[in-house]
């Protein structure tokens, strides 16, 4: 299963956003129609990388956008940048989202006491490669965290890419703690300070910090695609969130390509120019230009596009 990116806007501006394909160049969420098992036997999920290792930005899922393109974080105005927290340059792993779960607001976990925070859940790669912005992988769960953020529940999951050359060697939590020494208690220490240089106060966390095995982390994550489910099919209120999707055909949300197609079109491109890459071929095109527009020119209707706005 393979998937594209379209970028629209300018990098580093609240108008930047990255729109997802799927092999058949159809629009689609990357919340509700990538799939959550890329081998549900093996417990085997898709993760989306929103934010790849050493970077400072925060990007995320716009979950309330529709198709939920990635976007940069925005607070008080302002677009969001993770502080370096010494000794870390950036985020310390991979960091990302798996699809079509959703921490429910309304569901107060019995573990941590504190309810979901409207959010996919999260992941931590800790493979060795560093992925691209919007790079879905496949990953195999190890275990997870249980962060308290603003008195909300916001799971942590501690994955590693399956493509990584040491991934057979990882099978759960006490395996990361024995071949990376020192990663599980950095990752715990940057996720209790990042948010201390803004000038909030430490992150606190459910079971005093630690790190819960791979069974319970992947019960987690099945249960926050119960909820997503139920969310997807109008069985729970969705709030602000938006389900729009082109691939779910039982859910109430369910567009056509056509309408996906409208959304990303009424999209402005901020750039003086831009430059496709087909096929490791670049063809620079004007500004303004439709995708439409830039299909017909390059008689390439049939192939993925990945666009690299500059």
């Amino acid at each position: 299963m393979s998937f594209s990116m379209e970028e629209r806007g300018r990098d580093n501006t609240a108008d930047y956003r990255l729109y997802f394909r799927n092999a058949e160049g159809k629009y689609i969420s990357p919340f509700h129609d990538i799939p959550i098992y890329a081998d549900e036997a093996e417990n085997i999920f898709h993760a989306v990388v929103e934010v790849p290792r050493w970077t400072n930005a925060k990007m995320e899922i716009a979950t309330k956008d529709p198709l939920n393109p990635l976007k940069q974080d925005v607070k008080k105005g302002n677009l969001r940048y993770v502080s370096n927290v010494f000794p870390h340059k950036g985020y310390i792993w991979n960091y990302g989202a798996i699809p079509q779960t959703w921490e429910d607001p309304g569901h107060r976990d019995e573990d941590t006491g504190c309810c979901g925070d409207n959010d996919p859940i999260d992941i931590c790669d800790i493979g060795n490669k560093v992925c691209s912005r919007g790079e879905v992988i496949r990953v195999k769960v190890l275990g997870t965290l249980a962060l308290i953020d603003e008195g909300e529940t916001d799971w942590k999951v501690i994955v590693i890419n399956l493509e990584d050359p040491e991934a057979e060697d990882f099978n759960d939590i006490e395996d990361v703690r024995r071949l990376k020494p020192g990663f599980l208690e950095a990752t715990l220490d940057w996720f209790r300070m990042y948010k201390v240089p803004d000038g909030k106060p430490e992150n606190q966390f459910a079971f005093n910090g630690e790190f819960k095995n791979r069974d319970f982390a992947i019960k987690t994550i099945k249960d926050t695609h119960s909820f997503w489910k139920a969310l997807i099919s109008k069985k729970t209120d969705a709030g602000e969130l938006n389900c729009m999707n082109t691939c779910v055909s039982d859910s109430p949300f369910c567009c056509s390509a056509g309408e996906a197609q409208a959304v990303v079109d009424s999209v402005s491109v901020f750039c003086l120019a831009h430059r496709i890459i087909i096929h490791e071929k670049v063809f620079w095109c004007e500004s303004g230009e439709k995708s439409a527009q830039i299909k017909q020119r390059l008689n390439s209707s049939k192939q993925i596009c990945v666009w690299i706005l500059m």
